[in-house]
């Protein structure tokens, strides 16, 4: 087991020392996201561009611990080119190896839908991850550039499909 343990030791340390898609996107189209977590200062920049419904592509910014930036990193190369509702897919599978209640997966009403739903899900590079819920303090290090995506990509598909106008009665 110490074997897999260097090795995702590893992998988090180079997405730390060599993080994937940083930088910045042009404001609009894609969208800017912040994240902050006040419990250790950790901040996240997300600039996302959601074309037809695919994550186009995903650029990110900030600061903070290795297990923050690691994961935003992974998180980055995880769900660009995919369709939102894949990302919205990842999103809830890495989520759900954070969990410290991991009885939430199995068999226990929302649980079985839960892993249904995620049936088929390839975390990768994600998994060397999972390490962080023997220390709960760190959890939302790892899940601050993932919730911070989930948000703007309901604030975006919440803003990019306006609600259709009631019909006029005039026919005009």
């Amino acid at each position: 087991m110490a074997g897999l343990e260097d090795l995702y030791r590893e992998i988090i340390l180079d997405h730390y020392r060599s993080p994937r898609n940083r930088g910045e996107l042009p404001v609009p189209p894609a969208r800017k996201l912040e994240g902050f977590n006040p419990l250790c200062g950790d901040e996240i920049v997300l600039y996302v561009d959601v074309d037809d419904n695919t994550v186009s592509d995903i650029r990110i910014g900030g600061q903070g611990c290795s297990i923050s930036q690691a994961s935003s990193s992974m998180m980055g190369a995880a769900v660009r080119g995919k369709s939102v509702d894949e990302a919205r897919k990842l999103i809830r599978a890495f989520k759900a190896l954070m969990s410290i209640h991991e009885s939430r997966l199995e068999g226990d009403g929302d649980g079985e839908d839960l892993a249904a739903e995620l049936e088929g899900v390839r975390l990768g590079d994600l998994e060397a991850l999972q390490g962080v819920v023997k220390f709960p303090v760190r959890i939302k290090c790892a899940t601050l550039a993932w919730n911070t995506l989930a948000q703007g990509l309901d604030e975006t598909l919440g803003g990019a499909s306006p609600p259709e106008d009631p019909p006029n009665p005039n026919g005009a």
